[in-house]
């Protein structure tokens, strides 16, 4: 049975035909490895996503996590699936092998772990940070760190959380509050409150370790008066085994309108609940340089942004294969030229404005999972490629394409998701299909880990014009060399690369007319219009890439992706130029209004 989480043609066609994930393995990291035991991984992903995520996705929803006052509640199939989850090794894949690690490449297992958020976005999201968690205590971690605390979290015997929002600080991360005084022991005390803290508080694991942004005393004020602390739900002693309870206590749950298998919590740090060495205070470690927290804590942050994008596609393309499915199989109707009433109906699928629907998904979640899985390859590039070079040149490119990879998904498959609901008509606004529950959890994703806004400041007002414009330049220079392959292919691909160019063209002289007086209130006002312009000239570039490395073939899979490639080029591309226009007026109707004026 074809499976209506994600599509493993289309899998493995972007890791081995388009990506060339085999090749990887000529690099010493991951040598062990073979399309063989990629297929493998992928597989195991799979049967456990369908067995022992999918099945318990509703459930979730609809009895999400309740606070009695001491401990939270959660239905108990999401502790089983994530014990199969740890047992499995995919807590570990990417991991190195002295953590317990399988060394895998972040392409495959990410490609691994867009199954488990198309099963399941509520159960999935405790293993994503706990990974993005451990990732950064490998790295900024001292050797005793790893050793306590990261070999436990790949282990899946300890989660992880980060703690950055506060109650009146929301995104603005200078007005944090939480403190932390130092110990005669080097370890810290820490006082503050936390807000929006997925995985905050339960008890799916043996340990909680909460990654803490907070300030010492004397701090400079701002963002570069914070420092990083792993704060721990239980102390964990020298030989890893666990101690007292830390003074971390659960003030509350936030209910959400989707995404409600994932426990969202009001933590407080230093309330005096429990009184760790007989102390007030949260006993936490510093990790990385005093002062440098923002920086390390980045190193999660931008593994979240592009993970939630990846969690976005996954919600959107499943609601695209429950629409296609619900669409062949839904008779209602005759064909416009058919006006025989006593004729049988048709599938709801012949009428054309259904396909329009279908396409229109189709192109936006399949480009967005070629989009997330780009990412995923340069991540392997900076971290492996042979050529100092070459690590450089892909982590800038990395570098200027993550506010559009978190994003993007984040707006475009949102809007599958509200085209499949329209697909099924008004069964699609019930709860008797799930497509409703994939649109209300999708709906977070252009929230948190920074808002779209945030990404849009982000791209138009750091990572296009830092170090001289040198990202940009790379992203375009890109762009540049596929529309070079598609003009020597010809034909229509030809035709294609004639409007990436143009389309580039544009991102070039906008950027700069933006930027000619160095003038942020000028530049900035529109910026969320031109992360949604780059983003759809983004994926325009990603869905030619696609196109030249189908070959070819005629079969239904490859004509379909020529399909929507053409969709893209002829429906979506087109709308970026009155973006492009009203960026070139630098309009500020938006930023000249009034507050009075609401």
């Amino acid at each position: 049975m074809t499976s209506l989480l994600l599509s493993r043609r289309d899998l493995d066609f972007l890791l081995y035909d388009w990506l060339d994930a085999g090749a990887l393995t000529a690099r010493e990291r991951f040598a062990e490895h073979d399309r063989e035991t990629f297929d493998a991984v992928l597989d195991l992903a799979e049967e456990i996503a369908e067995r022992h995520f999918a099945p318990h996705n509703r459930r979730g929803d609809l009895e999400e996590p309740r606070f009695d006052g001491e401990r939270v509640h959660l239905v108990p199939e999401v502790k089983a699936a994530l014990e199969v989850f740890a047992a499995s090794g995919l807590m570990s894949a990417a991991m190195d092998h002295d953590l317990g690690g399988q060394q895998l490449p972040t392409l495959v297992a990410n490609a691994c772990m867009a199954w488990f958020h198309a099963a399941n976005v509520g159960t999935a999201a405790y293993p994503f940070l706990t990974v993005a968690n451990a990732n950064l205590l490998s790295v900024y971690g001292t050797p005793e760190q790893r050793e306590r605390l990261v070999r436990p979290l790949a282990a899946g015997r300890f989660f992880g959380t980060m703690c950055l929002s506060e109650p009146q600080a929301g995104s603005s991360l200078a007005d944090v509050r939480t403190r932390a005084e130092p110990q005669p022991d080097g370890r810290y005390r820490l006082f503050g409150t936390k807000m929006w803290i997925s995985g905050g508080d339960h008890e799916l694991s043996e340990n909680i370790v909460h990654l803490v942004l907070a300030r010492t005393p004397g701090a400079p004020a701002g963002v570069k008066g914070l420092s990083l602390f792993a704060v721990p739900k239980y102390l964990v002693g020298a030989d890893g085994s666990l101690g007292e309870r830390n003074d971390v206590v659960l003030a509350g749950l936030n209910h959400k309108m989707g995404y409600r298998g994932t426990v969202n919590t009001v933590l407080n740090f230093g309330e005096g609940r429990h009184l760790p060495g007989g102390e007030p205070g949260a006993v936490g470690e510093l990790v990385g340089e005093l002062h440098r927290g923002l920086a390390c804590m980045f190193h999660m942050m931008n593994e979240a942004r592009t993970g939630v994008g990846l969690g976005a596609t996954a919600l959107g393309y499943t609601g695209y294969l429950h629409a296609v499915e619900y669409a062949r199989s839904r008779p209602q109707g005759r064909p416009p030229t058919g006006r025989d009433a006593s004729a049988p109906q048709v599938p709801i699928v012949e009428h054309p404005d259904v396909r329009r629907m279908l396409l229109a998904q189709k192109s936006y979640v399949e480009g967005a999972l070629a989009l997330s899985l780009y990412c995923s390859r340069l991540i392997d590039e900076q971290r492996t490629a042979p050529e100092p070079a070459a690590r450089e040149a892909a982590g800038r490119l990395l570098e200027v394409l993550t506010p559009v990879a978190k994003s993007w998904p984040s707006q475009w498959c949102l809007a599958a998701n509200d085209l499949a609901i329209q697909v099924h008509g008004g069964y699609g606004y019930t709860r008797d299909y799930p497509v409703e529950q994939f649109y209300r959890d999708n709906r977070l994703n252009a929230i948190h880990e920074g808002t779209h806004g945030i990404q849009a400041l982000d791209l138009l007002g750091r990572k296009v014009v830092q170090d001289g414009g040198a990202g940009l330049r790379a992203l375009l220079g890109e762009f540049a060399a596929t529309s070079a392959r598609a003009r020597e292919l010809g034909g229509e691909a030809a035709g294609f690369a004639a409007a990436l160019d143009a389309a580039a063209g544009r991102i070039g002289r906008t950027t700069g007319a933006l930027w000619a007086g160095a003038d942020p209130e000028a530049a900035l006002p529109n910026a969320a219009v031109y992360l949604e312009a780059v983003g759809h000239v983004v994926l325009a570039w990603i869905w030619l890439e696609q196109y030249l490395a189908l070959g070819p073939g005629e079969t239904p899979f490859e004509l379909g992706k020529r399909q929507a490639a053409r969709y893209f080029f002829r429906v979506e591309l087109p709308r970026t130029g009155p973006q492009f226009d009203l960026l070139d007026s630098l309009d500020r109707t938006a930023a000249d209004t009034d507050p009075d004026w609401f």
